[in-house]
């Protein structure tokens, strides 16, 4: 008997502890809960601890306290100036309110499903205003506060609420995109070859000027060269000519010599010349005697 009432008691404690452990649950401090009763909320639970719900008839569901991110898809917005631009862009939210939350999206998908039109029309709506310039070179600090707040009216239906609206990309088409990569490519070709032909010119009137100073310079060198020369024979001339007024004979006979060695030169030299010729004068004369007149 007392080992069968031992056998109840202990299928009774053992019951007690299930009961216990599958009533109470935890909630992180980065999160929120909410519990149901068969899929009917009760009560929403925000402050981090041990908290108890009732065993196998109610469920906790748990929400993230930390800023959550959303992908938008990428949405082609018709500028001002009639242009195309693909705008993709993500969202930053926090869960406010679990209850309504639950109660209109459950989870992220949804959520997603709910506020993804909304996002497009609003940038639309906002990004339509502003031309291509404005929007790739990121001058849109109004346009993106605009954003924020028209997604702030869904969101608060939603049980969220509106951190951030970033653009991750803002670009043209892909078709328009290549067509403008060609335009640019042809427009930087075609600079590229006036500049080409710029410098083109250029060196060519540099090198014309070098060619002509240096027909200068050398004009001027062998001008100078053709002075100095005159000026060099017309010295000799006046050397020569001062020496042979010191001593006529010395000079007469100095330059016969020369005339010896110049037509002397060969040996298969033949002259044929009077005996009494001027030419031979001083091989005819004895030494110390006066020439003939």
């Amino acid at each position: 008997m007392n080992r069968t009432v031992l056998i109840a008691l202990l299928v009774v404690l053992g019951a007690a502890g299930v009961l216990l452990k599958s009533s109470l649950f935890t909630v992180h401090q980065a999160q929120q809960a909410l519990v149901v009763q068969f899929g009917d909320p009760r009560r929403v639970i925000t402050e981090p601890g041990l908290h108890f719900k009732v065993p196998m008839i109610q469920d906790v569901i748990y929400f993230d306290k930390r800023i959550l991110g959303l992908d938008a898809q990428p949405e082609e917005i018709l500028t001002t100036d009639r242009r195309r631009l693909v705008v993709d862009s993500f969202v930053r939210y926090r869960i406010v309110d679990p209850l309504l939350y639950y109660q209109s999206v459950r989870n992220e998908a949804l959520l997603r499903n709910n506020l993804a039109p909304s996002v497009a029309n609003a940038l639309r709506g906002a990004f339509g205003k502003l031309d291509a310039i404005a929007i790739v070179s990121g001058d849109r600090p109004a346009a993106m506060q605009a954003v924020s707040n028209v997604l702030e009216v869904d969101a608060k239906r939603l049980g969220i609420d509106i951190v951030d609206v970033r653009i991750k990309r803002a670009d043209f088409p892909e078709a328009i995109g290549q067509a403008i990569f060609r335009r640019m490519q042809t427009e930087r070709e075609r600079e590229a070859k006036e500049q080409r032909a710029t410098g083109f010119e250029l060196s060519e009137k540099i090198r014309a000027d070098a060619e002509r100073q240096r027909t200068v310079l050398l004009a001027d060198a062998r001008k100078q060269s053709e002075i100095l020369r005159g000026e060099g024979d017309a010295s000799r001339t006046k050397i020569f000519a001062d020496a042979a007024n010191q001593d006529p004979e010395f000079y007469a006979f100095y330059r016969s010599l020369q005339a010896y060695s110049k037509s002397l030169q060969q040996s298969d030299t033949t002259m044929i010349l009077s005996p009494d010729s001027e030419f031979f004068r001083y091989f005819m004369e004895s030494p110390g005697a006066k020439p003939k007149r």
